[in-house]
């Protein structure tokens, strides 16, 4: 893991995240893009370049937000880029060879009740780059256990567990698997391939609607670090699919970070 993406936003806790990505990063020797996305609106007749403007601002805001933090040995890159969000981000982290996102659960949004606000659900819902949620003012500390839930262990793409790999093998963290079967699951969904087995700690197999579900009954028995789960079109968040945002009281299990993997298949 050499590379992380840290889009900031106007958060009150955008701050505490940056640390906690400076500490995760040094952790792994790998260097931080800090980047913010500004969008440009034109009106006929204007003739002030409010590009080069809101570039700078952007930049200046940055810097700003990058002195406040200690950057100790990380090397912190800071950009503006001009566009929208999600595409934005695709493009930079193709063109940054980004291994990693690590998110903040409310960007933008003031919402106390809101777990995760509309920018993060959006990147977490129309992206394919792995990321990670971090609890609002967590602070960093190793990775001991993993908890991993999915509904299906097949597995057609060769990397999609690299980065969960990577934060096993560097923390030599534990890796439980919950299994959970839901009402349309198949046989095959349960048989686990060679290459996950032989890194798994313990396998619990449970029924519910959804892996959602699942998760929200048995989290306590593992008390995990971090939560690990697959990002696919009815997933695991599944009310993100129907919309950006997610209440807390919707999901309750809010104080370790939250691994989401591209798509297995």
């Amino acid at each position: 893991m050499k590379s992380i993406l840290v889009p900031v936003g106007s958060s009150k806790n955008a701050q505490s995240h940056l640390q906690y990505a400076v500490d995760f990063a040094e952790a792994f020797g790998a260097k931080i893009y800090v980047i913010q996305i500004y969008n440009v609106y034109t009106m006929s007749g204007t003739m002030i370049k409010v590009d080069e403007i809101l570039e700078r601002e952007s930049l200046d805001f940055l810097n700003h937000h990058v002195s406040k933090v200690n950057t100790k040995n990380v090397e912190v890159i800071k950009k503006a880029f001009k566009g929208k969000l999600v595409e934005t981000i695709d493009l930079v982290s193709r063109d940054l060879d980004i291994d990693l996102i690590l998110l903040e659960p409310r960007v933008n949004s003031k919402k106390k009740d809101v777990y995760l606000g509309k920018t993060s659900g959006k990147i977490i819902k129309q992206t394919n780059i792995p990321a990670l949620i971090v609890p609002e003012g967590f602070v960093y500390k190793p990775i001991n256990s993993v908890l991993f839930a999915l509904k299906s262990a097949v597995i057609n793409k060769t990397d999609a567990l690299e980065p969960l790999m990577n934060l096993k093998s560097h923390f030599n963290a534990t890796l439980n698997l919950l299994l959970v079967k839901t009402p349309f699951h198949s046989q095959k969904d349960f048989k686990i391939g060679d290459d996950l087995k032989s890194e798994i700690t313990s396998i619990k197999e449970t029924e519910n609607a959804t892996t959602f579900q699942g998760v929200l009954e048995h989290y306590k028995e593992f008390n995990p670090d971090m939560l690990c789960v697959v990002r696919r079109k009815r997933g695991f968040f599944t009310k993100m699919w129907e919309k950006n945002s997610i209440l807390k009281k919707e999901f309750y299990v809010s104080n370790f970070p939250v691994l989401v993997l591209s798509g297995l298949k």
